[in-house]
């Protein structure tokens, strides 16, 4: 398992499908220059997404040799589908940036908070249940993939209080600045001098 360093920080988001999560993580990343570490995941890609850019996506073969030879960090199993994050991709990140994020499922987020403790921040990302919905739709999501992603609703939302920041997103700038305020304070809680 990586060690993370003394001034290396993990920052992960997480919350239901169609919360916006991944916008917002990239809209916060920008300001302070952050590094992203993609899930591998067995899963098609859905139409709006692009290999290397959303998830790396592989084979079901490619999964099970990259488990054998022990190349994940995390991985888990969902609706079927297979999901893990590879060390390798967490120590390259860290050797260009002290803070990397990612945007993963409660499992995988679990996971890695319980193996790096307070080097974890999680940011969990919410909506409604019918804006999520909504979402989806607009997201011209399967009706089969909206019904898996609202199965799941509830049950990610009891995750919500675990983690140590929560939002609801009805506001992407909004939800982006106050992620970046707590980052910001962290950063100056540490004294990390990044070039932002």
């Amino acid at each position: 398992m990586y060690t993370i360093k003394e001034k290396e920080q993990l920052f992960i988001y997480t919350g239901p499908d169609g919360s916006g999560r991944k916008t917002i993580a990239k809209m916060v990343a920008t300001s302070f220059d952050m590094e992203t570490v993609l899930s591998y995941t067995t899963r098609s890609p859905r139409h709006y997404e692009k290999d290397g850019e959303d998830y790396h996506f592989v084979s079901l073969e490619q999964f099970k040799k990259m488990d054998q030879n022990k190349e994940f960090l995390e991985s888990v199993e969902i609706d079927g589908f297979h999901y893990g994050i590879r060390e390798q991709d967490i120590v390259d990140a860290f050797k260009n940036n002290q803070l990397v994020y990612l945007t993963l499922n409660p499992e995988g987020t679990e996971k890695l908070k319980q193996m790096y403790g307070d080097r974890v921040t999680r940011f969990f990302i919410y909506a409604d249940k019918d804006t999520v919905f909504n979402r989806l739709k607009a997201r011209q999501e399967s009706e089969e993939d909206i019904k898996r992603h609202m199965n799941h609703y509830h049950e990610t939302m009891n995750y919500k209080n675990q983690c140590e920041h929560y939002f609801e997103n009805f506001d992407l700038p909004q939800v982006s600045y106050q992620i970046s305020e707590v980052i910001e304070s962290f950063l100056e809680r540490n004294l990390i001098i990044t070039d932002y």
